[in-house]
């Protein structure tokens, strides 16, 4: 069964996530520098099969663009030309960094655990495709 697969873009590293293969549960993957994700999900999908790419979309909490959505969206269509057969959606990533900060640090997770930006970026991801998973439950 295919899985559903999410990134937290930044211009330095990727935040990667996936589902298990009920689509129930998103874990953290992995952490990818930028100018290689579109190798590492090559790799990946050969032995896991991807139904659906979500990136997380940077916008402020007035709802506009950020900084980063350019570059976002940018990544979004690299994804689209790349991976045409694969559909990508995007879903909404306010606060999803301060919240990885908080649940890290609940996990009993050390210093240099925590200061770890790649740490945060692929528990970043998890929590918005697990919060995509919930919004879109039947």
């Amino acid at each position: 069964m295919a899985r559903i697969m999410c990134f937290d873009y930044g211009s330095k590293r990727i935040g990667i996530a996936v589902t298990d293969e009920l689509k129930i549960i998103a874990s953290p993957l992995s952490t990818c520098l930028s100018h290689e994700i579109f190798n590492f999900i090559d790799s990946y999908i050969v032995n896991c099969p991807i139904e659906k790419f979500i990136v997380g979309m940077p916008i402020d909490l007035k709802g506009r663009d950020t900084d980063a959505t350019k570059s976002t969206k940018g990544f979004i269509k690299g994804l689209k030309n790349k991976y045409s057969n694969i559909p990508s959606e995007t879903y909404d990533e306010r606060f999803t960094s301060r919240i990885a900060k908080d649940a890290i640090l609940l996990m009993g997770k050390n210093k240099k655990y925590r200061r770890t930006k790649s740490n945060v970026d692929k528990i970043s991801a998890s929590i918005i495709l697990q919060s995509y998973l919930k919004r879109n439950q039947l």
